[in-house]
């Protein structure tokens, strides 16, 4: 039986992360501006949330939509506020013209995280080549998880990516020993097939927020993901 499966939740605000902890979220990512798909939270927001919950929190380091780096010294400097403010987790990526990625930016980014945790996010749905940006990342320090959906038009299209991707996990592939966090469009109906495969990380966000991202979290909504994650680990999956 693969290991007990973890639940990452969206929180914008101390509403959404203690909404989410009392459904049952394993673990929130801390963004802002979700009209951008994500953005760095102020560090006040951080501190907010950081107080008011007790689960890990994995803070977005991007300062503008799209998946180009831009300004590496203002990630840097952000990465360093939060650092100071006690985060310890965190979620970046980023790419080049060419699609390829941007080793420059993350490795400078990461440099600034003194070893903690991080997730290479989305930006690995829009590579130019999956599988060569896992195995140019996959050395760096505290790299432990990929967010993807397989495609950049959600878990749907990406379903019989991620299946692969596992089983290359379980080969032991190079590049594939991330854990895969699959998030973008994931529905329920998904998460057999996925745990069936040995994928033990889901991420939701609109799905946590059933009343759409102008409204909180709702502590229902992510308890149902919980029990039916829960679920398939009983019926040993």
């Amino acid at each position: 039986m693969s290991k007990r499966a973890v639940l990452e939740v969206i929180a914008l605000d101390a509403e959404d992360a203690i909404a989410a902890q009392a459904g049952g979220a394993d673990r929130l990512e801390l963004v802002t501006d979700m009209a951008a798909d994500g953005l760095t939270p102020p560090v006040k927001t951080f501190e907010a949330i950081r107080s008011a919950v007790d689960i890990p929190l994995r803070v977005m380091l991007r300062l503008a939509d799209g998946f180009a780096a831009g300004d590496v010294d203002a990630l840097v400097h952000a990465a360093g506020e939060l650092r100071s403010a006690g985060a310890d987790e965190f979620v970046l990526g980023f790419l080049d013209a060419d699609g390829g990625p941007d080793l420059d930016a993350v490795e400078r980014v990461v440099g600034a995280l003194d070893g903690c945790r991080w997730t290479f996010h989305r930006a690995l749905d829009r590579a130019a080549d999956r599988g060569a940006l896992r195995r140019a990342v996959a050395g760096l320090p505290g790299l432990d998880t990929f967010l993807t959906a397989g495609s950049p038009d959600g878990v749907d299209a990406g379903y019989d990516v991620l299946l692969a991707e596992a089983a290359r996990a379980r080969g032991g592939e190079a590049g594939y020993a991330p854990m895969i966090l699959v998030g973008g469009g994931l529905r329920l109906e998904h998460l057999p097939g996925l745990r069936g495969a040995g994928i033990t990380g889901f991420h939701i966000g609109g799905a946590a927020r059933p009343s759409g991202w102008t409204a909180p979290v709702s502590p229902t909504a992510v308890r149902t993901w919980r029990t039916a994650l829960d679920t398939q680990d009983s019926a040993g999956t």
